[in-house]
Formats: structure tokens, sequence, C-alpha cells
């Protein structure tokens, strides 16, 4: 590894247009508690780094309800897919984010 350089890989959104038209459910109570966070437009990826952060900060609504039961799930996605990506393991990764968003697919569907 060069001393004052770093390789990296990212995980950017791949939207049709953006995540709010995407999973407009999901976006509406996001923005409830942080606007900003939706305008930014994070991958999916993205929001389940910050999970445990949004149970947190939605204690006692249905929108926890429904997000907790897919919490370990979606935390061992996101280990798998930082560990992948670590090791330069992209076409190993690659699946495992079709899963996040078979998991937000659900969350989605189950959200008023």
């Amino acid at each position: 590894m060069s001393k004052y350089m770093q390789l990296t890989v990212t995980v950017r959104p791949y939207y049709e247009k953006n995540l709010e038209q995407t999973y407009p459910k999901l976006a509406r109570n996001l923005k409830n508690l942080d606007a900003n966070l939706v305008e930014r437009n994070p991958s999916l990826y993205e929001l389940v780094g910050q999970l445990d952060k949004l149970l947190h900060a939605f204690e006692g609504t249905k929108f926890r309800e429904v997000l907790f039961p897919q919490r370990e799930k979606l935390l061992n996605l996101h280990k798998s897919i930082e560990e992948n990506i670590a090791d330069w393991h992209l076409a190993q990764a690659d699946p495992l984010l079709y899963k996040i968003e078979d998991a937000f697919d659900k969350i989605e569907s189950e959200l008023d």
C-alpha cells in the first residue's frame, strides 16, 4: 500500500430516479426524522450502516416495528459486504446488495 494514497471502493446509490421516488413510504418516514438524509439520496447500504441509529430515533413508532425484524439480516449483510469490499471480492459483494434491496422492498410493502 502506498504511504500517502489509498484505493477505495464505495457503494453509490443507483436509483432510477431517487430514493424518494423508489421507496416513497420509507422516504416519508425518514423525512420525519431527517429531511436532509432523504435529500442526500443515500444508498440502501448507507442506510443499513445507520440502522441502529434509525431504530433508536424511531422508538415507539410503526416504522420501527416494520424495520426491526429485518435488523439482524441487514446488519449481517452489511458486514459481509464490507468484508468482501475490503478483500476486493466485489463479485461476491454484488449479490448481497440485491438481498439488501429485497429486504427494503419488504419494508416498503409493510409501511403505511
